[in-house]
C-alpha cells in the first residue's frame, strides 16, 4: 500500500535495533537464575501481563500483513500501541529514578519501542485509508501527508517536555528523515514538510538537553 508517509526502506533497519534490545530485556529479567538470592525486579510486576499481550499482537500483525489483510493488522497494530502505552505508564517514563542497568536493558527498549510503533500505526491507518480508495497521491494525498507528519511532531514535542524522552524522539527523527528520503525528487510538498519537521524535532531534543543541564 505505497504512500506519502511510508519513509525509506532503510528506515525499517530499526526492527533489528528492537528486537536485539528486546531480546536484551529478556536477557536481563533471568541474570539471577543460577543466583540463590533473587534479584527486586518491580518493573516485571508492572509490565510482564502487557509485554505477553504486545508480542502476540505484533506476531498476529505480521501475519496479517503478509496475507494482506489490512483490516485486521490496523486491530493487532492498536493493541500493539495500546499495550506499549501502559508500559510506558507504568513504568513512569522520565519520572523514575533509574540505575544504568534498568535505563538501557529495560526502560530504553520500550522507549524505542514505542516511538517506532507510534510511526508505524499512524503509517499502518495511512495504508487502511489509502485501501478503502483514498487516493495515494495528488492533493489530498499531499494534505493527509502533511497532517499525519503534524501529528507525528506535536506527540514527539509533548513527549519530550513532558517526560524528556530522548530515545522516543530519536527514533520519530530517524522516521521522519526516512520519509524526507523517499520523498526527495519526487514530492516536494512532503519533501519540505518532512525536513522542517526534522528541524523542529531536533531542535525540540537540542532544547530540552539544553534546559535539562542548566
Amino acid at each position: 500500500y505505497p504512500n506519502l508517509f511510508v519513509p525509506a526502506g532503510i528506515t525499517f533497519s530499526i526492527w533489528g535495533v528492537i528486537y536485539v534490545l528486546l531480546g536484551i530485556f529478556v536477557v536481563y529479567q533471568f541474570r539471577d537464575i543460577v543466583k540463590d538470592e533473587k534479584v527486586d525486579m518491580p518493573f516485571l510486576e508492572k509490565i510482564s501481563y502487557f509485554f505477553i499481550i504486545s508480542n502476540i499482537a505484533n506476531t498476529f500483525w505480521i501475519f496479517f500483513w503478509h496475507y494482506g489483510l489490512i483490516y485486521f493488522s490496523i486491530i493487532a497494530m492498536i493493541v500493539i500501541l495500546f499495550s506499549l502505552i501502559m508500559i510506558y505508564l507504568r513504568l513512569d517514563f522520565g519520572k523514575e529514578k533509574l540505575n544504568t542497568k534498568e535505563n538501557w536493558f529495560v526502560y530504553k527498549p520500550f522507549s524505542i519501542y514505542l516511538g517506532w510503533i507510534t510511526v508505524a500505526t499512524i503509517a499502518n491507518v495511512t495504508a487502511v485509508l489509502i485501501s478503502a480508495g483514498v487516493e495515494s497521491s495528488g492533493l489530498l494525498a499531499e494534505i493527509l501527508t502533511v497532517l499525519v507528519i503534524s501529528v507525528a511532531v506535536i506527540i514527539t514535542i509533548a513527549i519530550l517536555f513532558l517526560r524528556k524522552d530522548y530515545a522516543y524522539s530519536l527514533v520519530v527523527l530517524w522516521a521522519l528523515f526516512g520519509i524526507f528520503l523517499k520523498q526527495l525528487g519526487f514530492n516536494l510538498t512532503v519533501t519540505i514538510t518532512a525536513i522542517i519537521a526534522v528541524i523542529i524535532v531536533a531542535a525540540g531534543i537540542i532544547f530540552t538537553v539544553y534546559r535539562a543541564k542548566r
